[in-house]
């Protein structure tokens, strides 16, 4: 049996589907067949079984002695028993098995122990009714019945005698056998037509499955994004959501591979000026140093001030581009956890001071408590009021305020062109006006992202009276209890 269920699982899909048809179709022909046939059986049988009663009338008191006076002697007198086709057998059987056959009886029918019981009327009911067989072994549907003799002042039974009648079943198991044999050949047609047309229909209703494989192994072979399958059927189509499925995952495949080859291809030219830069000054130092021709000390401070500046451009953008290109992009860190935003904001503020000392900043912060990475939360906060201390010029103000998980950043600065709104959170994307300032264009990116992650959302718009506010919104999260008094040493004396 399990050698049977592994090769049926060897085989393919569409092979086992086509054989699944066949069963079931062969299951329901066998059985409607089956009961057409007993059915058929039970009606041939109780047609015989009405003849036999029918003959079974009951028979004259003058025929009966003559009968059993002589049973091979014909009997000329047969009025009693009304006409009599020439194909029954009719016979009386005595308690002991003793035959009596009527003359025109086609035969004679042997007797088992049950036409015996009902001669000595020790069966229930009124008779037996049972396939037997004649004396040349022909089968015969035999009746027997307690002998009734008909007398001028009624009826009655005779004592140790019944009368048998019986009817040869040729005809009838030869209608049976042919009806089987064409249920039989009928059954074999509809079992055949079902598997070659269950194997059509895998074919057909597996033809996506196949395109899908053809599609699948062509990306595998050319890494071709671009393919896509045709859509056939409404949603409730199992075949058709498999093809959207395929063509989502393609076109999501394919967009994130347009975004990290864009994103190589901005990181390489972000990095391309600084190295630039950076090259060409140390090749000028290198040169002095080969060619022996002093530079200048305020020129050469100016070039190791240079070299330092853009090294430390280099590494703030490689910090961005490795904040942006975690594995768990766009999904909450191990590290999340409830953190104080209020907390975060103060240290925010204390350096966003350091960095603007020219600046006014003024705060208003309210508790409030968000569940998030504590160092990434506090990143997007300083990125966000570097950008306000970047802006802003010198002797403005900032006004930072927190207030139920809303936090607004608004500066005096020149503000951002309604056109360059909604770029302000693409990766390396930088305002005309402000690419001679320092930066990566990675800043905004890395607040937006982080603040997707905690569950919140980040916005850029214009302030009255110019500048620009910076609104950030973060759900709040369960106030964590205070944390347990330490116990007071006890005191020595």
């Amino acid at each position: 049996m399990n050698r049977v269920i592994k090769r049926y699982r060897s085989l393919p899909l569409r092979s086992r589907l086509a054989l699944l048809v066949a069963a079931a179709v062969a299951f329901a022909v066998a059985a409607v067949s089956m009961t057409c046939w007993f059915i058929v059986h039970g009606k041939l049988y109780g047609a015989v079984d009405d003849d036999l009663r029918a003959a079974n009338s009951p028979v004259g008191a003058t025929t009966i002695t003559r009968v059993l006076a002589d049973c091979a002697q014909d009997t000329s007198d047969q009025s009693d028993l009304g006409p009599q086709p020439s194909t029954y057998y009719m016979q009386v059987v005595k308690s002991d098995g003793t035959l009596c056959v009527f003359s025109f009886s086609a035969g004679t029918v042997k007797v088992i122990d049950a036409d015996k019981d009902v001669a000595k009327g020790t069966t229930r009911g009124m008779g037996v009714r049972r396939n037997g067989v004649d004396s040349d072994g022909a089968p015969v549907r035999v009746l027997t019945m307690p002998l009734i003799a008909e007398t001028r002042t009624g009826q009655g039974l005779v004592e140790d005698h019944a009368l048998l009648v019986a009817f040869p079943l040729k005809d009838t198991e030869k209608t049976l056998n042919d009806l089987a044999l064409i249920l039989l050949l009928v059954s074999g047609i509809g079992v055949l037509g079902a598997g070659a047309a269950g194997l059509a229909v895998a074919r057909a209703g597996l033809r996506p499955v196949d395109e899908l494989t053809s599609a699948v192994e062509h990306v595998a072979r050319t890494e071709d994004l671009s393919i896509r399958i045709p859509v056939e059927g409404d949603d409730g189509d199992e075949i058709a959501r498999l093809s959207r499925s395929f063509n989502s995952m393609t076109s999501a495949l394919a967009s994130s591979r347009d975004l990290q080859q864009q994103l190589i291809a901005d990181a390489g030219h972000e990095l391309r000026t600084p190295l630039t830069s950076l090259r060409t000054n140390i090749e000028l130092l290198v040169r002095s140093e080969e060619t022996g021709r002093a530079i200048p000390p305020e020129h050469r401070k100016a070039l190791l001030a240079s070299v330092k500046a853009q090294m430390a451009e280099l590494a703030a953008l490689i910090g961005d581009l490795q904040e942006l290109s975690r594995s768990d992009a766009g999904q909450q860190g191990d590290k999340a956890e409830v953190v104080a935003l209020h907390d975060i904001a103060e240290e925010a503020l204390r350096r966003a001071r350091l960095r603007g000392p020219e600046l006014t900043i003024t705060a208003e912060i309210k508790p409030w408590y968000v569940r998030s990475e504590p160092a990434a939360l506090e990143r997007a906060i300083v990125n966000i009021l570097d950008n306000a201390v970047k802006f802003s010029p010198n002797g403005a103000t900032i006004d930072v305020v927190l207030d139920a998980g809303a936090l607004t950043v608004r500066d005096h600065g020149p503000g951002i062109p309604a056109d360059e709104l909604p770029h302000v959170f693409d990766r390396f994307w930088r305002s005309p006006s402000a690419r001679a300032l320092p930066g990566s264009g990675l800043g905004l990116s890395i607040v937006a992202r982080t603040v997707q992650q905690s569950g919140g959302e980040v916005t850029l718009s214009p302030a009255e009276g110019g500048g620009t506010v910076a609104r950030l919104r973060l759900p709040g999260a369960p106030t964590p209890p205070p944390p347990a008094p330490a116990e007071a040493l006890p005191t020595g004396r």
